[in-house]
């Protein structure tokens, strides 16, 4: 009896034992298949290394070579402007005219003073030739030559002086008529005819020179030094710059970066430099905004992936990396362009495979399903239709 008593409960527990565990099995294979129908189809590629020129966007500034604050240098009243505000002007062109009769006086003044000295020099030469003769023949005395002779120097000295003067009149003179330092294009007038003007600096307008045109823009520190890497063999030659307008157009000339400033701005981390653009049409004005790409010099083997591939979050850049049919978040750093493609310089290596197509429906540490191109496009068209 206790024999029987002992079979039945093992046949009890052991169809107990049969019911979960085949339980357990149909729920691991359900979880397994629901698993495979819930991944997101994507499409993945492989991580190639390629030999590439790199690029490099940064915000850019227009600045005019010449910045030219017009200025008196006599004081005087303001009686005549020659330009229309925006006119483009030349170097040493008539811009205003600052009331001539003061300093005309003074140079007048100054032409007499010259004539009458040189004339009087003049007579005292003859006057020494004269007693010079005199004192020879014993009679003059050598004092009233030596008396002559002062003189004599004296009025040489003192026409060096007025001629000073008449040299310090004439450009005086001449600043009476206010000329354009460089040539460009010539802003407001900031004060107009009639005003008394007067060398304090006060300014009359501004030049702003057009052709060539600079633009300056930042590199971080760690991305000037990667261009020095890069172009370690070829650092003398100027590094191309393509520029496009506040307006997103690209500018028809491409510029050429000849000048890098001597430090690093601390407070930024950056580095500013400079490439010079021509501007036959005058499209680039002064204290305008864009953006450039500046090209390395030589070519560096590295790994790249598309720049559709990369997403961003506050830690950094980052791709989707496939592992086992599982998506990793993977961090990475990249040092500019090459084309449509992000040059990585950390976090990847070749033959990698990233997710490049479905990446709004992906999460980290979760399975994908690789799929061509065409059957995503075709799944996520069904989804558009399920969802009518």
């Amino acid at each position: 009896m206790k024999k029987n008593i002992i079979i039945l409960v093992s046949v009890i527990l052991g169809l107990i034992l049969l019911r979960y565990g085949f339980s357990a099995i149909m729920q691991f294979k359900m979880a397994q298949s629901m698993s495979k129908m819930t991944a997101p189809p994507v499409t993945v590629e492989e991580v190639k290394t390629d030999s590439v020129r790199v690029k490099v966007p940064s915000p850019a500034r227009v600045l005019s070579e010449h910045r030219v604050d017009v200025v008196a240098r006599v004081s005087g009243f303001l009686t005549k402007s020659y330009f229309k505000e925006g006119d483009y002007v030349h170097k040493g062109q008539v811009l205003f005219e600052i009331e001539p009769e003061q300093w005309l006086y003074e140079l007048q003044q100054a032409k007499a003073s010259v004539e009458d000295t040189r004339a009087k020099l003049i007579y005292a030469e003859k006057q020494l030739k004269r007693t010079e003769i005199l004192v020879k023949k014993d009679y003059v005395s050598k004092a009233s030559y030596d008396q002559l002779l002062s003189e004599r120097d004296a009025l040489k000295s003192q026409l060096a002086l007025y001629r000073a003067k008449l040299s310090d009149a004439q450009r005086n003179y001449g600043y009476t008529r206010v000329k354009a330092p460089v040539s460009g294009r010539v802003g407001m007038i900031e004060t107009t005819v009639g005003n008394f003007v007067n060398v304090s600096g006060e300014k009359l307008t501004t030049i702003f020179s057009s052709e060539p045109m600079y633009v300056t823009f930042p590199l971080s520190a760690k991305t000037y030094a990667y261009f020095l890497k890069v172009d370690k063999n070829n650092l003398k030659t100027p590094r191309k710059v393509e520029l496009y307008l506040s307006n997103g157009d690209k500018y028809e000339y491409d510029g050429v970066q000849d000048f890098q400033d001597n430090a690093i701005d601390q407070s930024s981390g950056s580095i500013i430099l400079r490439a010079t653009f021509k501007n036959p049409d005058g499209k680039l004005i002064n204290g305008d905004y864009g953006s450039v790409f500046i090209f390395s010099n030589d070519t560096i083997d590295s790994p790249i992936v598309p720049q559709t591939a990369v997403l961003e979050n506050p830690q950094g850049k980052y791709v989707y990396k496939v592992v086992d049919d599982i998506a990793k978040m993977t961090f990475i750093e990249t040092e500019g362009q090459s084309g449509s493609n992000w040059i990585v310089s950390k976090g990847l290596n070749a033959g990698d495979k990233i997710i490049t197509g479905g990446l709004q429906k992906v999460t980290a540490n979760q399975p994908v399903k690789v799929v061509t191109k065409e059957e995503l496009a075709q799944s996520e068209n069904e989804q558009k239709d399920d969802k009518k």
